[in-house]
Order: C-alpha cells, then structure tokens, then sequence
C-alpha cells in the first residue's frame, strides 16, 4: 500500500477527474463513492494516492463550466431563484442556503437544500402547507466539530419542479454550523440577502 508521503500527482490528477466526471455526468452525490469508483477503474488500491474532496470539488466546477456551458448556468441561476423565493416564504425561520446550489456545483441529481432555525419545527409544516407545498418529513445525518454524527429532522417537497430539503435546527444552531462533508470545516451557509448578490452577479 502506498505511503501518503508517496502520491504520484499524475495519478491523482486522473483520479480527481475521473471523480468529477462521475459526479458531474452521472449524479453521484457521495464524494467516497465516486472516489472508490475512480479508485477501481484505475486499479488503485493505496489510500494515499485519493484525492481529497476538495480537489475533486474544483474539478467539478471546472467540468460544469467547460462542459455544461449555459445549460449549467441557466438551471444554477433557476434554482437559486427558487430558493430565493423559499426563503422569503420561510423567513421566520432564518433560512440560509447550502450545498451545491450555494456553491455552483449543480448536476443532475442535486436538489436545493434550506437550512431553518427554529425550536417548534411543526411551524414550519404549517408555514410550508398553507403555501401549498405537500411536505413529507426526512433526516440528513451532520457532524459537528469534536462531536459524533447528529440526525437532524427537516422536511422534503417539491417547487417548481425542484426537490427540496428544508432542514429544521434550533434557534440557537444558527450560531454553529455542521462541518461540510467536502473539506472538514464549518458549512458555508448564505442568508437570502447574500443569494441576490450572487443571483446579481450572474
């Protein structure tokens, strides 16, 4: 098995973009799961030639704005004006935006995902059925620094053609966001006001 301190940076190179394409190309969403497929199909074994989440999140990008061209932007640019419109339905609930809607890494498969704080989550069925929405309840699995994994209760629906997983943290989670299953750090999270920025911006 190779030594971390023994990467080939050729190989790395091939792995992190062969990780993109199968998340850009093919909707996986789990970071591991595309770097074991990449892992296989070069018949690597070694952990320390695998690239990191972080690398392979820049590939991503890469891919998405020399492959998807408009296509890409347009339903980026779509989805972060549905989620601009959730938030302000939802803004009682602090909402903040996260995932790759905030991070322009949109493929095929990923859905808008919302951020609430609040410690009565039944106000926010109620909020989201009088919209209309037909809600289901569901759970995203987080982990927070120094601390095991955490299940957090949200709820899924559909707008405008979108899935979306609005997740309900206490009032006083808004204060410490979960760690980011792509670097280790402390989610990036916008308030409704940052996602018109970037919506301006293009």
């Amino acid at each position: 098995m190779a030594k971390r301190g023994a990467i080939d940076p050729v190989l790395r190179e091939q792995l992190a973009e062969e990780a993109a394409r199968l998340i850009a190309d093919h909707g996986i969403q789990d970071y591991g799961l595309a770097k074991r497929k990449a892992a296989s199909r070069f018949g690597v074994r070694g952990a320390g030639a695998l690239p990191s989440n972080t690398e392979i999140e820049a590939r991503v990008s890469a891919r998405q704005r020399l492959f998807a061209g408009d296509g890409h932007s347009e339903r980026l640019a779509g989805m972060r004006r549905i989620a601009a419109r959730l938030m302000d339905e939802l803004t009682a609930f602090e909402p903040r935006l996260v995932g790759p809607v905030l991070a322009g890494t949109v493929t095929v498969n990923s859905s808008i995902e919302l951020h609430l704080f609040t410690d009565a989550p039944e106000d926010v069925v109620e909020r989201l059925q009088s919209r209309g929405y037909s809600v289901r309840n569901c759970q995203r699995r987080y982990r927070y620094n120094g601390q095991g994994a955490v299940l957090v209760p949200g709820f899924r629906f559909a707008a405008c053609g979108e899935r979306i997983y609005a997740l309900t943290f206490p009032e006083k989670g808004l204060r410490q966001a979960p760690m980011s299953p792509i670097d280790g750090r402390p989610m990036r999270r916008a308030d409704r006001g940052r996602l018109l920025v970037l919506l301006a911006a293009g």
